[in-house]
């Protein structure tokens, strides 16, 4: 396998995008975030005031979406309700964007809720993640959702259509809203992209008509998030929600095994997503000594020498498995050795019980809608 080492993921845009002090480039970047800004006020008030248009879908959507670059538990969470809907007997449908896959069509059916036709290369890890992780819904991705959901109704006879990534998406109506926010760190600096992870103002989240803080723990900074939350919109209904370790799987030997295996192991592990160091965070919660961590950029595309690279941190380390998320093993499945010692933590986005209530929400809105096509 090459040695060629790892490839450069600078600039660390999460660490940025964190940052409180001044450093040399702030000046560039705050410029570039007012012109983002004039930019998103502009399309806000398209939307407002009729420039733009707005499109329906025949059933009941529902948007999971945030407010900044990432970070906050989408996939997951889009997987929680899906799996509950499949379960409740509604007609499923994720609709997604597909970033990162290399689709040519203008709309691409990744999955009819039996069997997958497009790998994560075709469709973009998120979209074929949650088609593996959602058997009884379909999954289609198209730039324009609107498009997808036509073709998901048409060929499916959806009734609940799951929006992923939707709250910036405002060309088409949602009967939902739902906003996701790290309790930890939910708007990073506070500033808006690129010199901060904002996608929008803050002001914006009074569009939701649910928020949900993920990763949430009793005492600070979850408490103090809450009560925020809680003063700033205290309209909006506010959920809460837990990532907890589901299984350990061992692709190499074809072994699943439960969290309670990494207790006091030594483990390298490394993570392409939104939030690397919540990933690094988990494993230290279940038990696992951490002696190396390799952070990449969110959707990051290994190469072989990457995963070499990654293979002799692990080794150097003196680690007895080298891990990684399932969104990442997904992207690198076909370049990745089959060593019994590589493993992916799963993930299970889990609502605290006092938030069951929103799916009494979506409950109610599906069944308005049945009653209305």
């Amino acid at each position: 396998m090459s040695r060629r080492p790892l490839r450069p993921t600078r600039p660390d845009w999460f660490r940025i995008h964190r940052e409180s002090s001044y450093k040399v480039y702030t000046p560039l970047l705050a410029l570039f975030s007012m012109m983002y800004r004039s930019a998103v006020t502009l399309r806000l008030c398209a939307y407002k005031h009729g420039f733009c248009k707005a499109r329906s879908l025949p059933g009941f959507v529902v948007s999971v979406g945030n407010l900044t670059t990432g970070g906050t538990g989408k996939t997951p969470a889009v997987i929680a309700l899906g799996k509950w809907a499949v379960q409740k007997g509604y007609r499923t449908a994720i609709l997604s964007r597909g970033f990162g896959g290399r689709r040519q069509d203008d709309v691409v059916e990744v999955s009819d809720g039996k069997e997958i036709f497009c790998d994560a290369d075709m469709a973009g890890d998120e979209p074929f993640l949650t088609a593996r992780a959602v058997p009884g819904a379909a999954v289609v991705i198209a730039k324009k959702r609107y498009r997808a959901g036509q073709y998901a109704h048409k060929k499916f006879g959806t009734q609940l259509f799951i929006l992923d990534d939707g709250f910036q998406h405002l060309g088409l109506r949602r009967d939902l809203n739902v906003v996701l926010m790290d309790s930890a760190h939910p708007f990073g600096n506070g500033h808006l992209l690129p010199w901060g992870p904002l996608r929008e103002p803050i002001s914006e989240l009074s569009r939701a008509d649910a928020m949900v803080l993920t990763r949430f723990r009793q005492g600070a900074p979850g408490e103090s998030m809450k009560a925020f939350l809680n003063r700033r919109f205290p309209s909006i209904p506010l959920f809460y929600a837990d990532h907890v370790p589901k299984q350990v799987v061992f692709p190499g030997i074809s072994r699943i095994q439960s969290p309670e295996c990494l207790l006091s192991k030594r483990v390298a592990a490394f993570a392409g997503i939104g939030d690397p160091g919540s990933f690094k965070y988990t494993l230290e919660k279940a038990g696992a000594h951490v002696v190396g961590f390799r952070k990449f950029s969110d959707h990051y595309a290994y190469s072989p020498g990457d995963i070499a690279a990654l293979i002799r941190m692990k080794d150097k380390t003196g680690a007895d498995y080298l891990l990684t998320t399932e969104k990442d093993w997904v992207r690198i499945q076909r370049i990745s050795p089959m060593a019994s010692d590589m493993a992916y933590l799963t993930v299970a986005f889990s609502f605290l019980p006092e938030s069951g209530g929103i799916f009494k929400v979506i409950k109610a809105g599906v069944e308005r809608a049945k009653d209305d096509l």
